[in-house]
């Protein structure tokens, strides 16, 4: 018999690569997709959940009868669910709340109990689901925790997989590979692969609003993350699972363009993609429009279906409730804002300068804020608030610049979209400019406001 399989579990990988035709009309460049929900519990997850448990009992940490734990956003704990029922295990799963009804479905599909945990949280917080998890590993008799977020087996498979597999599928001709970031774990492994079979292929994570990888790629500093929509990427802290070492970009995209491309996916290409699959085609496109040329091939992975999100991003009053479905008012970039003010120079100061020299600065210039920079590197924001409060506590005469940094800001580059730094405008009153992660210039609400405004009227 041909192609007959013993196991499920010996469909996991193998996914078809299929160019995209449709959305990336107006590109020279080629777009392939890696489409991941054809793994049989449906997502690219699956490829890690066999290998972290198989590497699991040759190591002997896991016993007959064991309970798999894990915190997940759905798809880790599907790909642990079907090999748990497999094999055998138990299997409790920890979701934040504002993960579809359809991918808690799925888990008690398999037999697995679902907790349900707030997703506006700190990671640290005993109600997260990080913490959760931990908690009943600890609370629970023979308990394996799976932990994607730390685990190495997690990029190993897909070094092992995922990477061989699509270099192989076109025969070495890729220059670039985008994928979203969530463990990291994806970009790691395969980034790995791909970098060691040619180091100029680029590597590029996409991440939503609200995340801090972007923030972290450009700056190496942990600003602070805010909730989102979208399921599955970006994090609000820094898993050890992702390598930035392999990742030669990250593009950011926000939550109604990744939602709308969702959409344009299955209905214009006919491929049944998640909203995760449509951040990543939303950030892939940003990308090649700025690094557009004939013959470039760029491989994109959609990591789940649109099963997982019928009653979300495909359920039209869901979406006109939460104000996704009115079209997305166009301004242009940051590069249009910038140069559409009088020019200005940035002013910076070192992180070893006294706050009484900072207060100087301030007052001198007529500003609320000033970026503190390490030669070329932004270590933060200086605030007049954080000057007045160290002022309170006695006098800042003896403190640095450095002891009062604060990382309440964003970072962009001048191909951000308006509309992405209006998202961004909801949670942080400053954007940093960044140019080749050097901080270039600094724009508030106030100069958002008036450059709306200007457009609204024609430039008057």
């Amino acid at each position: 018999m041909h192609k007959v399989y013993d196991s499920i579990l010996e469909t996991v990988g193998d996914t078809p690569l299929v160019k995209l035709n449709r959305v990336t009309r107006g590109l020279k460049s080629n777009l392939y997709a890696k489409i991941e929900f054809m793994n049989p519990a449906g997502s690219v997850k699956d490829r890690v959940a066999l290998h972290i448990l198989e590497e699991a009992e040759r190591r002997g940490e896991i016993q007959p009868g064991a309970t798999i734990v894990e915190g997940t956003s759905g798809n880790t704990g599907a790909g642990l669910a079907m090999v748990a029922a497999l094999k055998g295990y138990k299997a409790v799963f920890v979701l934040p709340d504002k993960q579809s009804e359809e991918k808690r479905a799925a888990l008690r599909a398999w037999g697995a109990r679902v907790v349900v945990t707030p997703t506006n949280v700190e990671p640290d917080d005993p109600r997260s689901y990080y913490s959760v998890a931990r908690r009943l590993v600890e609370e629970t008799p023979n308990a394996f925790y799976a932990n994607q977020y730390y685990n190495p087996d997690n990029p190993e498979a897909h070094y092992r997989t995922t990477g061989p597999e699509l270099y192989n599928q076109i025969d070495g001709n890729i220059d670039v590979f985008i994928a979203g970031m969530g463990t990291g774990g994806t970009i790691t492994g395969v980034g790995k692969y791909l970098k060691e079979k040619n180091p100029d292929i680029k590597i590029v994570g996409v991440d939503p609003v609200g995340s801090l990888y972007y923030d972290y790629f450009h700056t190496g500093q942990l600003t602070q993350p805010h909730t989102y929509v979208l399921e599955g990427i970006g994090e609000d802290f820094l898993p050890g699972t992702m390598d930035f070492q392999f990742v030669d970009d990250v593009v950011r995209v926000n939550d109604r363009e990744c939602f709308h491309m969702t959409r344009r996916i299955v209905r214009e290409e006919g491929i049944y993609a998640g909203g995760s699959c449509g951040a990543a085609v939303a950030g892939a496109l940003k990308y090649l429009k700025r690094h557009d040329r004939e013959g470039l091939n760029a491989v994109v992975l959609l990591p789940d279906s649109s099963s997982k999100y019928l009653s979300k991003i495909f359920n039209d009053s869901w979406m006109r409730e939460n104000g996704y479905m009115k079209p997305e008012t166009r301004f242009g970039t940051v590069a249009d804002l910038v140069g559409d003010r009088p020019e200005r120079k940035l002013i910076t100061i070192d992180p070893a300068a006294r706050v009484t020299e900072a207060v100087g600065v301030l007052k001198l210039h007529g500003i609320s804020q000033v970026p503190v920079v390490d030669g070329d590197q932004l270590v933060g924001l200086l605030f007049e608030k954080r000057v007045l409060e160290k002022a309170l506590e006695g006098g800042p005469s003896t403190a640095t610049v450095g002891d009062l940094v604060d990382a309440s800001y964003c970072t962009v580059d001048n191909e951000t979209e308006i509309a992405v730094l209006a998202e961004l405008f909801r949670r942080f009153k400053v954007a940093v400019v960044l140019d080749d992660k050097k901080p270039v210039d600094i724009i508030t609400r106030i100069d958002l406001i008036d450059y709306i405004s200007r457009s609204a009227n024609g430039g008057a």
